[in-house]
């Protein structure tokens, strides 16, 4: 029987193994931001055909990234039993089906100039939107075969190096995506095309930057990752695609939630949709904390899983939700008292309507206070449930929640009930608090006891 640990030793792994995978969630969100910084000194229909591609690609990669993140509680629970052959088996499988999504994808980036004029999307943004595309979307397998190897680097313990990969291709893109897109240092000038082929080229050093450290690094060489990578493997393909395609819907659930609710702010005003927009860029650097803390957790959980240490993995989940809401508590008395302050990082105070913005965006950033901790709550949740593979029950409780009830009651507390932006967020809590509830009650409730 294996001994259980206290409580501190919990925390401290847990913070040893998350706090890189925060830091390099992080600095995949300063890489996006640096990509609009670029395009807005450009030119702003370029800047508003980035912003419409990016938000595009990452609905796609979120879908296909199901697989990849299947493959985290997987080998966390091979090595957990002792298995390795079942580590390599389900990390093969996984880029396997990362390779065929991102190619079964690639048509919707080479047409979408036709899906967005459909959309009734303005023709000029359309057009240099599917230029963009049809140049980024060529990295979407390799980002997809990126997040399998952190999946299976991170469930190996091998964190570090996923940070400090993602920080090179952040360092890589950046004058990379302002060279090609102004034409400086010799590069040519091409626009949206380049930050297209920047992303793309970052995707692709980080792929094989992280490929390389799996394949030669003699604590995982014994894993043998790559060799015979052509024969397949049936059973652990159906196992990597049943416990992945319900991860990918859940994302898409929530993200589209949130994508959904930009645009109904939208159809309020100009004024609030910008206020929006900052408190959302707010929340989710904030989100990034739990977000990594959730990954740790389910490789975690996993681990306790394969080897049936079912004691310290109900303390693990304890003190990883009790960590989790440690730091949300932190992160509204931060929103609540500085609201202003922090708005204000973002709009030029002099400039048109600024004091606008600066109101509503204060009002909303305490409305964020509001659901920091069930945000918080539900992300944990979901990382709890991976670690011991159960993902599509927690994707029909996820759904039925984001959009069985958080957007229908936006819907109605902004428009027919008339209170606009801030019934729309009203929505998102109630929304979030379901599934925040439901999902912690689905993992506690199915822990043997």
């Amino acid at each position: 029987m294996n001994p259980i640990l206290p409580s501190f030793s919990h925390a401290r792994a847990l913070l040893v193994l998350g706090l890189p995978l925060v830091g390099s969630h992080l600095a995949q969100m300063l890489l996006h931001v640096s990509d609009t910084v670029i395009m807005g000194w450009y030119g702003v229909p370029e800047l508003a055909a980035v912003a419409l591609g990016s938000s595009f690609f990452f609905v796609t990669f979120v879908l296909g990234a199901g697989f990849a993140q299947a493959v985290m509680p997987m080998v966390a629970q091979a090595v957990g039993r002792g298995e390795e052959t079942e580590v390599r088996r389900a990390a093969r499988m996984g880029l396997w089906l990362s390779i065929l999504f991102g190619a079964v994808s690639y048509p919707l980036f080479w047409w979408s100039e036709p899906l967005l004029l459909v959309l009734d999307q303005p023709s000029e943004v359309a057009e240099l939107c599917g230029d963009f595309l049809r140049i980024a979307g060529l990295g979407m397998i390799p980002a997809l075969l990126v997040m399998t190897l952190k999946s299976y680097l991170g469930a190996l313990e091998r964190t570090q190096v996923v940070l400090w990969v993602t920080v090179a291709a952040v360092f890589l893109n950046t004058p990379l995506c302002f060279a090609l897109v102004f034409g400086y240092w010799g590069a040519p000038e091409m626009g949206v095309r380049g930050a297209g082929l920047a992303s793309m080229l970052a995707q692709v050093l980080t792929m094989l930057l992280l490929a390389l450290y799996a394949a030669w690094l003699p604590a995982l060489r014994h894993f043998r990752l790559f060799q015979r990578f052509w024969r397949p493997d049936r059973h652990a393909l159906k196992q990597v695609f049943r416990l992945g395609w319900p991860i990918g819907f859940t994302g898409l659930a929530e993200s589209g939630l949130f994508q959904a609710t930009a645009l109904m702010m939208g159809w309020i005003g100009t004024v609030q949709l910008a206020a929006h927009a900052i408190a959302m860029q707010v929340t989710a650097l904030g989100f990034m904390l739990h977000l990594g803390l959730s990954n740790a957790t389910t490789i975690r959980t996993g681990r306790f899983a394969g080897a049936g240490d079912w004691e310290n993995l109900k303390r693990g989940g304890k003190v990883a939700v009790a960590l989790s809401t440690a730091i949300a508590l932190l992160q509204i008395a931060i929103y609540l008292i500085w609201p202003e302050a922090i708005i204000g990082l973002f709009i030029d105070p002099n400039g048109v309507r600024a004091a606008e913005i600066l109101q509503f965006g204060s009002i909303l950033l305490a409305m964020a206070a509001a659901f920091q901790l069930v945000d918080a709550g539900q992300v944990m949740a979901l990382g709890l449930l991976r670690g011991v593979q159960d993902t599509r029950v927690p994707m029909w409780l996820a759904a039925a929640s984001y959009w069985g009830v958080g957007m229908p009651t936006a819907y109605i507390f902004a428009f027919p009930l008339g209170f606009g932006g801030i019934g729309l967020w009203t929505g998102l809590v109630i929304g979030l608090t379901l599934a925040a509830g439901s999902l912690m009650a689905r993992f506690w409730l199915r822990v043997p006891r």
